[in-house]
């Protein structure tokens, strides 16, 4: 009988996968600058507090994987097969976002990335939904990415690109 920890490699790899990218994001937050912005907190404090969390994260899910593998897991939803619709839909999401930043503003981009973003999700699983999930989408996308937008501008003075020179949008 083979030990315990040579029956989950993947679940293994997974973690290890988590662990690596938080030590690339923690390498990439070397280079932000540390000057404190209005709330005493610079602009590299995000991306340590976020590498941290994935490096104790893979950790946690290594030392998981190696004393008997993932517990409680959920069976796997849907089919054995990816659903490529949903995968186009988000893709295109982040795509748009990335493209339309700087011309519409970071509030209207995150919003549509969101929205777009959404209804891959619930193609996925299955829920076709009609104009009112997309308006629900767009006011949800909304809600979100404006607070975060005007909490980097205003409260730790990092620059967004927005739609108007007000600082607003």
């Amino acid at each position: 009988m083979k030990p315990d920890t040579d029956k989950h490699p993947l679940q293994t790899l997974v973690g290890l996968g988590v662990g690596l990218v938080g030590l690339a994001m923690a390498l990439g937050a070397l280079s932000i600058p540390s000057a404190s912005g209005y709330a005493g907190v610079g602009p590299n404090f995000l991306p340590w507090v976020v590498a941290a969390a994935l490096m104790l994260c893979g950790g946690f899910m290594v030392r998981e994987a190696r004393s008997g593998g993932f517990r409680n897991m959920e069976d796997a939803v849907g089919g054995d097969r990816p659903y490529w619709p949903g995968f186009v839909w988000m893709s295109a999401g982040l795509l748009a976002n990335a493209a339309l930043i700087t011309t519409i503003g970071f509030i209207l981009s995150c919003a549509l990335c969101f929205v777009l973003a959404a209804r891959g999700l619930r193609l996925a699983a299955g829920q076709g939904g009609g104009a009112r999930s997309w308006v629900t989408d767009t006011v949800t996308g909304l809600l979100i990415a404006a607070p975060v937008y005007w909490m980097f501008t205003k409260f730790l003075a990092i620059s967004l690109p927005g739609l108007t020179q007000s600082g607003w949008l």
